[in-house]
C-alpha cells in the first residue's frame, strides 16, 4: 500500500511510545489518524501535532485531520465505540497499528494477587486487546470491500523468553503466532503483520535494567522501527509477517526459511488449498513424441532428436503415466547428452544409446498402474527422473512428487529452486548475519539462492551480466549487485568486502571460482555447484587444476564442498514444500524467462539460449501449449 495522503489510520497506544512515534510519522505522509489512548492529556498533545502535520498537506480541510479517543482498549464497548467513531469521520479504515501495551506491574515470581491485579491485566492489555482491535480492524475493511494493513506491536521478546518478565513475553508470543496465523486474509485484500521490536527508549523500557539494554546493543532507534512498520505497510508481498528489529542484526524477518520449514504441512495439504482441475477430455493417445540422445555430444541439437514412440498399455504395476505440462531446461542438459553423467568407459556408454533426455517437469497424472493407491488421474505432478523431454512419461510412483498446480513456476522450483535451498541448507550451513556471495545469480538457480539468503537475514552480494539481470536481482532483494559487464568482480569484492565473505554460491567455475576462493572469509564455505562455464567447448568438459588449494583452505579454516542434487533425494519433497509455501506466501519471487519456448521441437533452441548468458531467470518449455490454454479457460 502506497503511504499517500488522504489515506486514514487508527493507532492503539497512540499517546506515547512508538505508539506517538508512528502516529506523527503517519501524518508526515498525509495519513489522517485517530489517537486511541488512556491517557488523555497526551492523546490531545499528539493529536494537535498530527493536525500541524497534516495541515502541509491538507491546508484547505474544514474536518479534522486527527482525532484523539480516550479508550481502555480492554472494554470492548469503549474500542468499538472508537472504530465506528473514526469510520463516521473517515468513511473508512486504511491503517491499523494496535500498539498498545503494558508491562507486569507486579513480578510473576512476587505475585501474590492471584493475578486479578496485575498479570490478567498485562495479558489483557497486550493479547486480548489486540485480537479485539484486529477483529474490529477487519470487519471494517471488509465492510469498505477496500485493501487494508493492521500492523500489531509484538516484541523481539515474544519470539524468544525474558526470564525478568514471563507474562510480558507470553503476551507479545502470543501476538506473533495470532498475527501470523492471519495470512488467509490476504485473499480478501487485508494483510496483517506483527512488528517486534528490542528494547526503543520509551517508558516501557525505561524499567528494564541499563546494563541488560547495553548486553544487547543499546536502545533500538526509534527510526528503525518507523522504518520496519512503513515496510510492512508498503510491501503488498508481506502478510502474516512477523519483522524481528535489533541493533545486533538489523532489520529481518523471522523466522527463517529453515526455522519456518521444521512445520509445514504436507504438500498434500497445499494442494488441497491451491486446487487445480484437470481438463475433463485428458485422453491416452496411441503414440507421442519425446526426445532421445542418439549420439554422445556437448552440442545438444546434434545429440537429440525427437521421435514418435508407441504408448504401452497397461501402465506397470507401481507405476503412473505422466502428461507433461512443462519441462525445464538446465545447464547440464549438454552434459548428460554426452554422457556425463553415466558411469562406465565410452564403450559402455555408447551401448546405452539410445536413452532419454530431459531432468525435470511438471504434469497431470494421465494413468495409474496397479497397487497404486496414493495417487489418482488427474491429480498435478512433479518429476525428476531422465525422460521429461517428452509428451508422456512412465514413472515409479515413488518418484512422483505431489505439487498444487502444474505451472511453469513450479519447475523452476525443483533442479532449481531444490539446489538452492538444500545446499544452503547442509553444504553451505548457512546461518544469519553472513555474507553470502551468488554467481550467476540471475539464473535458474541463482534467483533462488539470493532470495533463501536474504530471507535467512544474510547481506547477499550477487554477480551477473547486463542490465536486465541486475535490474532483476535488485527487484529480489540482492544488498550488492555486480554488473561485470560494467564493473570489475574483483575490485568490488577487494574494495567492499576486505574481511571475505562468508559463503559463496558457485556455479561458474574456470576463473569465476578462482574469483570466489580468494574472496573467502576466514571459516569461509564455498559450494560449488555447477562449473556453467567448462560445460560446452569442443572438447566438452575437461578437469582444471588447482594448484595450492589445500594451502589456502588450511591457512583460513575453509570449506569447498560439491553439492549434486541427486545424492540429497530423501529431502526433495520437503524442500519443495517449504519453496511453494514461501511462495504462495509472497515471500520467495520465480522469475521465469521471457522468452517462450513451445513443443518438443524449441527444447534444442532453449538449451543453446540458456548457454547463451542471455537468459534471465528460468529457462521452461511448454511442451503443450493446447493443454496449457484449456487449463486457463478452466
Amino acid at each position: 500500500m502506497e503511504l499517500k495522503p488522504g489515506l486514514s489510520a487508527l493507532v492503539t497506544g497512540g499517546a506515547s511510545g512508538i505508539g506517538k512515534a508512528l502516529s506523527v510519522a503517519l501524518a508526515e505522509k498525509g495519513v489522517f489518524v485517530t489517537i486511541v489512548d488512556f491517557s488523555e492529556e497526551r492523546g490531545m498533545e499528539v493529536a494537535a501535532l498530527v493536525e500541524k502535520e497534516n495541515a502541509k498537506f491538507h491546508p484547505a480541510l474544514k474536518s479534522p485531520s486527527a482525532m484523539f479517543i480516550r479508550c481502555d482498549v480492554t472494554n470492548t464497548s469503549e474500542l468499538s465505540a472508537a472504530f465506528e467513531k473514526h469510520l463516521a469521520t473517515y468513511g473508512g479504515l486504511d491503517i491499523c497499528i494496535n500498539s498498545a501495551g503494558i508491562g507486569n506491574p507486579v513480578p510473576f515470581y512476587k505475585d501474590q494477587t492471584n493475578g486479578s491485579g496485575s498479570w490478567r491485566r498485562t495479558i489483557n492489555v497486550n493479547l486480548a486487546a489486540v485480537i479485539d482491535c484486529t477483529r474490529l480492524a477487519i470487519q471494517a475493511m471488509q465492510a469498505a470491500k477496500k485493501p487494508g494493513v493492521i500492523i500489531n506491536m509484538g516484541s523481539a521478546s515474544g519470539l524468544y523468553p525474558m526470564v525478568a518478565d514471563p507474562i510480558y513475553s507470553a503476551s507479545k508470543g502470543g501476538v506473533v503466532l495470532f498475527t501470523r496465523s492471519l495470512v488467509q486474509y490476504r485473499r480478501k485484500g487485508i494483510r496483517v503483520n506483527v512488528l517486534c521490536p528490542e528494547f526503543v527508549e520509551t517508558e516501557l523500557a525505561a524499567k528494564v535494567d541499563t546494563p541488560f539494554i547495553d548486553l544487547m546493543g543499546g536502545y533500538v532507534p526509534m527510526e528503525m522501527v518507523v522504518r520496519g512498520t512503513f515496510e510492512l505497510i508498503r510491501d503488498e508481498s508481506k502478510a502474516g509477517a512477523c519483522l524481528w528489529i535489533t541493533n545486533r542484526r538489523g532489520i529481518e524477518y523471522w523466522p527463517t526459511p529453515t526455522e519456518e520449514a521444521k512445520y509445514l504441512l504436507p504438500s498434500s495439504k497445499l494442494k488441497r488449498r491451491y486446487s487445480f482441475m484437470a481438463p475433463l477430455d485428458l485422453q491416452l493417445p496411441q503414440s507421442f513424441e519425446k526426445i532421445v540422445v542418439h549420439t554422445l555430444s556437448h552440442n545438444f541439437r546434434s545429440a537429440t532428436s525427437v521421435v514418435h514412440t508407441p504408448l504401452r498399455l497397461p501402465i506397470k504395476p507401481d507405476n503412473v503415466l505422466v502428461k507433461i505440462v512443462y519441462a525445464g531446461v538446465n545447464a547440464s542438459d549438454v552434459n548428460f547428452s554426452s554422457g556425463r553423467y553415466f558411469s562406465g568407459n565410452n564403450k559402455d556408454l555408447g551401448s546405452r544409446l539410445p536413452f532419454d533426455a530431459g531432468f525435470e517437469a511438471v504434469g497431470i497424472i494421465a494413468a495409474v498402474g496397479d497397487s497404486v493407491k496414493n495417487l489418482k488421474v488427474g491429480s498435478p505432478a512433479a518429476l525428476m527422473t531422465f525422460g521429461s523431454y517428452a509428451e508422456f512419461t512412465m514413472v515409479p510412483s515413488k518418484h512422483i512428487l505431489p505439487v498444487a498446480r502444474p505451472d511453469p513456476e513450479v519447475v523452476a522450483m525443483l533442479t532449481s529452486g531444490l539446489t538452492a535451498s538444500i545446499a544452503l541448507e547442509k553444504a553451505a550451513r548457512m546461518n544469519s548475519g553472513e555474507v553470502v556471495l551468488v554467481t550467476a545469480a540471475a539464473g535458474g538457480t541463482g534467483q533462488f539462492a539470493v532470495q533463501l539468503a536474504k530471507l535467512a537475514g544474510n547481506k547477499v552480494v550477487a554477480t551477473c551480466g547486463g542490465k536486465e539481470k541486475a535490474m532483476l536481482l535488485r527487484d529480489l532483494g540482492v544488498d550488492r549487485v555486480i554488473d561485470y559487464k560494467t564493473e570489475g568482480i574483483k575490485t568490488v569484492l577487494k574494495n567492499e568486502f576486505p574481511k571475505g565473505v562468508d559463503i559463496v554460491y558457485e556455479s561458474v567455475g574456470g576463473a569465476m571460482f578462482d574469483l570466489s576462493l580468494n574472496a573467502l572469509a576466514i571459516y569461509g564455505r564455498l559450494v560449488v555447484i555447477g562449473m556453467i562455464s567448462q560445460y560446452q567447448g569442443e572438447h566438452g568438459w575437461k578437469p582444471l587444476n588447482y594448484t595450492g588449494l589445500c594451502e589456502k583452505l588450511l591457512a583460513k579454516s575453509q570449506t569447498v564442498s560439491g553439492f549434486f542434487l541427486v545424492q540429497y533425494g530423501h529431502l526433495w519433497q520437503h524442500h519443495l514444500d517449504r519453496l511453494f509455501h514461501l511462495y504462495s506466501l509472497g515471500k520467495l519471487k520465480v522469475a521465469l524467462d521471457p522468452k517462450k519456448f513451445s513443443g518438443l521441437h524449441s527444447v534444442a533452441d532453449a538449451v543453446e539460449h540458456l548457454h547463451s548468458g542471455k537468459s534471465v531467470g528460468k529457462v521452461v518449455v511448454c511442451v503443450d501449449p493446447t493443454f496449457t490454454q484449456q487449463v486457463a479457460k478452466l
